[in-house]
C-alpha cells in the first residue's frame, strides 16, 4: 500500500526535525512520491489544501509548515481579536449595493 502525500509530509517533518518552507516540503514529498513534473504541478494545490485541513500540521510565519505537536498553542493559533474590522465601511458598501440594485430594477 502506498503512502498518501500527507503521510510522506509527516514522515519528512519527523525526519528533518524542524519546520520547512512549503516549497521545500513539497519538493521532498513530490520526489518521495516519484511524481513527474506534470504530476507535481497537478497535485500541489491538493497537497496545500490537505496540509491546511489536517490537524497534525501548522502553518507558521513565512509559509513554513511543521507538526503542531512541536509548537505551543499561541504559536499555532491566530488571534482573531487582533484583526481590525471596520463595520462602517461594510454598512456603506451594503447601502451602495442596494441603491444600485434598485436603480437597475427601474
Amino acid at each position: 500500500m502506498s503512502k498518501s502525500m500527507i503521510d510522506v509530509a509527516r514522515d519528512t517533518l519527523i525526519k528533518n526535525n524542524h519546520r520547512m518552507p512549503f516549497l521545500d516540503l513539497w519538493n521532498n514529498v513530490s520526489q518521495e512520491m516519484n511524481f513527474t513534473p506534470s504530476q507535481a504541478e497537478d497535485n500541489i494545490a491538493q497537497f496545500y489544501s490537505d496540509l491546511s485541513l489536517d490537524s497534525h500540521f501548522v502553518n507558521l510565519e513565512g509559509n513554513s509548515w511543521d507538526l503542531k505537536t512541536r509548537h505551543t498553542f499561541s504559536e499555532s493559533v491566530t488571534d482573531t481579536d487582533s484583526i481590525a474590522v471596520d463595520d462602517e465601511d461594510d454598512d456603506d458598501e451594503e447601502d451602495e449595493n442596494q441603491e444600485t440594485q434598485s436603480e437597475d430594477d427601474e
